[in-house]
């Protein structure tokens, strides 16, 4: 079986200027908050169209921070309520909650799977505070709508872009300039991913920035002066100038992806399949996952493996049926309890094979459930 992501195979494109990062960074003997990371942090703020970026330790950090940030500045109050769909991944209600708010899940759309608006604005209550977005699996949230939504109820607008790096919308704007501020991942599956855990997020708040600079760093500005009570989260010099490296090539993997998508939409024929919705703006969509649905799920990934093609589920279990929320396990959102069983990604990823390009979409077409 092929692998369903190849991480070694995609690094080894760089690898003689990942090799060359490494010795800089080794060779300068400052390995914490230095030019490497000023360097990303400006690169990272003008491909996203911010002011600022500002890079943490992993993509909770990210969200946790803006958070946190807007705490600070008296935008949010412990106990406020922030809205969010119940089909991401948990990190995102996570932030939410170690930030001292409270997460309000509510149902994604059923045609991108993205948070959807409608449902978004019946949440809408006393004590909400802010929507976060989230471009899951890397296809942009409505934001237009979102961001009219927002402005009518003086809501903070937060994109969960994690998956999303590179993804621009119809006038041009890229992710992580499309709300108040951005959490992005650079885990290593990422279509922008580090050699390790690395985040971080994007804004044009001036006052924002300040705030989050300080909490990511034990809550200080200057050495031994703590004006807040922070956290130690920050983008390592390693890391930054390893994704330097690898930020040049993002456009053109994002176009890589969005090609390889095509194919599959154009040529997966199977009754029992649901292929994902064509984004209008092709950019608007990077493809960090191919994710089709199957009321046999269980079947085609047996099936599927059988034909030596590998798959996986993102994600088997919605927010409100985890453990860690189980005071949630009561609330009625069927759409997305029956997404988390029908969903199922497909390998695609830049420099993916064309035999195993070939393989999946034969053998996707083969299943007959």
């Amino acid at each position: 079986m092929f692998p369903f992501l190849d991480l070694a195979g995609i690094n080894r494109r760089d690898e003689v200027a990942l090799t060359e990062a490494f010795q800089r960074v080794l060779r300068s003997g400052w390995y914490v908050l230095g030019a490497e990371v000023d360097a990303f942090e400006r690169e990272y703020a003008g491909a996203c169209g911010a002011r600022h970026a500002i890079g943490v330790g992993n993509g909770l950090d990210a969200l946790t921070l803006i958070l946190r940030g807007y705490r600070q500045l008296g935008r949010l109050a412990e106990g406020d309520e922030v809205i969010l769909p119940d089909n991401s991944f948990v990190a995102t209600a996570l932030a939410v909650s170690e930030a001292g708010l409270v997460p309000v899940l509510v149902e994604p759309d059923a045609d991108t799977f993205n948070i959807d608006p409608a449902a978004a604005e019946a949440a809408i209550g006393p004590r909400t505070r802010a929507i976060i977005a989230v471009h899951l699996y890397g296809r942009l949230a409505d934001m237009p709508r979102l961001r009219a939504l927002a402005q009518r109820h003086d809501l903070l607008l937060i994109e969960d872009a994690a998956q999303a790096h590179g993804a621009v919308d119809v006038q041009g704007r890229v992710a992580g300039a499309l709300g108040d501020a951005a959490g992005f991942s650079f885990f290593p599956v990422k279509n922008l991913g580090a050699l390790g855990d690395a985040g971080a997020l994007t804004t044009s708040d001036d006052a924002l920035a300040e705030q989050v600079r300080k909490l990511r760093n034990y809550g200080s500005s200057r050495k031994y002066v703590h004006e807040l009570q922070g956290v130690n989260s920050r983008l390592d010099e390693l890391q930054a100038a390893l994704l330097r490296v690898k930020l040049p090539r993002l456009a053109d993997d994002a176009q890589a992806r969005r090609d390889l998508a095509s194919r599959y939409l154009a040529r997966i024929d199977n009754a029992y399949l649901h292929l994902p919705q064509a984004p209008e703006v092709p950019g608007s969509h990077v493809w960090h996952q191919f994710v089709l649905r199957c009321e046999q799920r269980e079947a085609l990934q047996a099936h599927l493996e059988r034909e030596g093609v590998p798959s996986l589920i993102h994600y088997p279990i919605p927010i409100h049926r985890q453990a860690a929320y189980a005071g949630f396990a009561d609330l009625h959102l069927p759409l997305s309890r029956r997404l988390a069983g029908e969903v199922l990604s497909l390998p695609l990823y830049p420099g993916m094979a064309d035999e195993w390009v070939e393989r999946t979409i034969e053998a996707c077409n083969a299943f007959r459930g």
